[in-house]
Parts: C-alpha cells; structure tokens; sequence
C-alpha cells in the first residue's frame, strides 16, 4: 500500500514514511491509494475471529511491507489489550464502549498502534523523533501513555489552558520521562495551527525529526477502523445493519469508520453528531464548507472549529456533497440538551453517558424520531470519571473512579505555559 497527498504535490510513499512524516512535504494529508476490500467470509463469519486476527487482517494491507506478519501481529495484539464491549442502553440503542484503555478515551488505540509502528520504525536510526500532537481533551493523554519510555521517540504536547477536564490535564502532564506538556493560552484550534506550522517551517524540519501523532498521521488515524469492526463483531441483527452515531470533533474517527463502510464494513447509516462546533453539519445541511472560530462545550474533545480530518472524507466521496450527505446525516447538540440527554439516560435505565457519548445519543435519538424501525449504537468514546462536575450534577450520583484515574490525584501537574503563537512554539523546540 501507498500514500498519496491530498494536495496532490508530493511523492507517493509507503506505510513507513507516511507514519515517520505525519504530513506531506506539501502540507497535505496522506491517504491511501486504493481502499481494501473485506473477503466476504471475513465479514460473515466475523464472530468467529478474535480480535486479535480481526485487527491483523484489516491493518495488513496498509502497513504493507513495511513491517513483517509476526511483528505486525504483536503490534496490534499489544494495541487492542483491553475489551471493547457493545452494551445495550435501551431496545434500540446500544453503547460501544471504547473506554477501557489505560487512559480511558478511545484515542488509546491509535496512539498506542501509532507509538509500536513508530518504536518499530525508530530502531535502525540514531536520530530522536520527536512526535508533536495538539489535543483538545483524550489525544494528549492517550498519546503520552502509549509513547511513554519508547526508545527514540520525545513528545511534545499542546493543550489549551483551562478547556481541558481536570482527569485529561493530569493524564498529559504528569508523565515525565520523554513527555512534555506546552500548556497554551489559547483554543484547541491554535494548538492544531501551532504545530502545522511547525511542519511547514523548513529550519525546524531541519533541526529536528519532527512527526505528527494527530489523526493527521495515518498510523493514528487508521487503526480506528476497528472500532466499527468489534462492533459488528457483537451486533445481533446482522440481516439489520446498524445506524452509528459517531461525536465528531476532528473527524478523524467517522471517517476512518467511513473508511471500513467503503471496505465492505455493513452500516445503515453514519451520524456526525457535533456540538456547537458544527462546520461540517452546515455543509451536510447546504453543500458549503467554511470551518468556524471554536467554541467552548462540555464535550470538550469536540471543540474544533476547523477539522482535519474532513478533506479525508470529501477524498472518500470525490468530493460529491451529494454522497458524503447520503451517506452521512449531521446534528448539531447544544449542551443545554448534552445534560439534559446525560440525566434523562441515567433515570430511564441507570446507564451513564459522558457528555461526548451523550451528543452522539441525542443525535441518535433525533434521527430515529424519523426513522423510528431503525436500531443503533453510538460510540462512547470517554469514561464519565473525566467529566465529573457535568455528569454528578445531571445524574446525582456519584461516578465511581477507576483505579487508573485515582492513581493520578496523587501526582503533581508539569507543564510549560506559552502564548497561543508558532514563534514560542519554535523558540521551545530549538531550545
């Protein structure tokens, strides 16, 4: 398998340089030339595989022969070493829980496939990487756990001050070792600038081994494939294919779900369920694209006024409106409905929704008020524990805490505070 850039003005490369460079020397996204098909044995008998063979023989095909069978196996034996369970929240609406990784978000399995593939990659070369990542919540944490002591590697991380939950900061700053965190004063937005300016700059490129471990880097944003496949692994109705809502911030999940649907991956339908930062439900709604100022919610991982991730998905549907709004169908939640939606779930069943989940749900639900046969799940991509002044207040109970997340109360918060401007970006990196 080979990459080609978006913006159509580099060379084609393979797996291994796509995942070393994050980005085209064009400043483009990588993206694969051909899309894979599933055999159609795969997808029947699918229940049949365990996670492990399901993973290898979807990530195969991308990684080519950049990495051998046994090593590619270990990797993705290694990246998916927790469940990933489908449990039923009402008749006709089901949570995949995505969760149950060592930092509760489901950026865990990019991050820590992305971090093996980049370990692996990193053993013939004296030089450090160093991996720079921008996170509006879950990327930072899942990021500096899965690259946490790798040989090689340094990181690099951007968060906005203050808009992320007190769990997520923890998780970010408290590693130490080869992990820095850059607190900026400034939005998510800034923070994903920030660093594609760093990429675009020839002298820092020079002084540095730079990458990406954003869903910009196919080695992250490609193994979110799997989700959907572990979620198919478990859903019943097979002659019924489910309906997905998917929180959307920076798209990088939808479309790498997108992207199994085009390799053969049964789905009825796709929701982007988004808050107030709804770029991409204007353009489903009116075929005009313009990404907007971020705003500030409860579902802070979703604040992206200018996703990414999107351009992947116009590739997806040449760039046809028509198709991508065909296949898609966009809601915008407020988070006056978020609390409401958390609350409301808790009473009806006893099930707790974290306020990305509870977007996702609530999206859902709007879709099936006009499609009222049709049953779904969402993606619930965080544990309640991170957000838990929003969820205690809507539920009035307490949300138990994960030994994982009570282990970080006790450590001490470090990180470097710099204005929202590429030129502090640069001076830190030099230094």
């Amino acid at each position: 398998m080979n990459y080609f850039s978006l913006h159509q003005q580099s060379p084609v490369v393979d797996f291994r340089d796509a995942t070393l460079q994050g980005q085209a020397p064009d400043k483009g996204l990588y993206f694969p030339q051909s899309i894979p098909v599933f055999e159609k044995d795969f997808i029947f008998h699918i229940e049949s595989l365990s996670p492990a063979e399901i993973a290898f023989r979807v990530m195969r095909p991308y990684t080519g022969n950049t990495i051998p069978e046994e090593d590619l196996l270990r990797i993705v034996s290694e990246t998916i070493g927790f469940p990933f369970p489908l449990v039923d929240i009402t008749g006709s609406i089901a949570s995949l829980e995505l969760f149950h990784g060592p930092t509760l978000a489901f950026k865990d399995v990019g991050a820590r496939f992305m971090s093996r593939c980049l370990g692996y990659f990193s053993r013939d070369t004296d030089k450090k990487t160093t991996v720079l990542v921008a996170t509006s919540g879950d990327t930072g944490g899942a990021v500096a756990n899965g690259f946490l002591g790798v040989d090689g590697v340094d990181v690099v991380i951007l968060y906005p001050s203050g808009k992320v939950s007190p769990v997520q900061e923890l998780q970010l700053t408290t590693c130490g070792q080869n992990i820095t965190a850059l607190e900026v004063d400034g939005s998510f937005d800034d923070c994903q600038a920030m660093v594609k300016d760093a990429f675009m700059d020839a002298s820092l490129m020079t002084h540095r081994k730079l990458t990406s471990a954003n869903s910009i880097n196919v080695a992250r944003w490609l193994p979110q494939q799997l989700y959907y496949l572990f979620a198919w692994r478990q859903w019943k109705d097979k002659d019924h294919p489910p309906v997905i809502s998917v929180p959307s911030g920076n798209f990088g999940n939808l479309c790498a779900g997108l992207l199994a649907h085009c390799s053969g991956l049964p789905v009825k339908q796709f929701i982007a369920a988004c808050n107030a930062n709804d770029a991409v439900v204007d353009y489903l709604n009116t075929g005009r694209y313009a990404a907007k100022k971020a705003v500030a919610t409860l579902s802070n991982a979703m604040d992206v006024g200018s996703p990414s991730n999107f351009v992947r998905i116009l590739q997806l549907f040449q760039n046809d409106h028509h198709l991508v709004a065909q296949k898609i169908k966009g809601y915008s939640v407020s988070d006056a409905q978020t609390k409401e939606t958390i609350a409301k779930v808790y009473r009806a069943t006893g099930y707790t929704l974290d306020p990305h989940g509870a977007v996702a749900y609530h999206a859902l639900q709007e879709y099936q008020e006009n499609n009222p046969l049709e049953k779904g799940l969402i993606l619930e991509t965080a544990h309640p524990v991170k957000f838990p002044e929003t969820v205690e207040a809507a539920t009035g109970a307490q949300i138990p805490v994960p030994d994982s997340a009570r282990e970080l109360f006790g450590r001490e918060k470090k990180s470097i505070r710099i204005n929202p401007e590429f030129s502090a970006l640069k001076e830190f990196l030099f230094s």
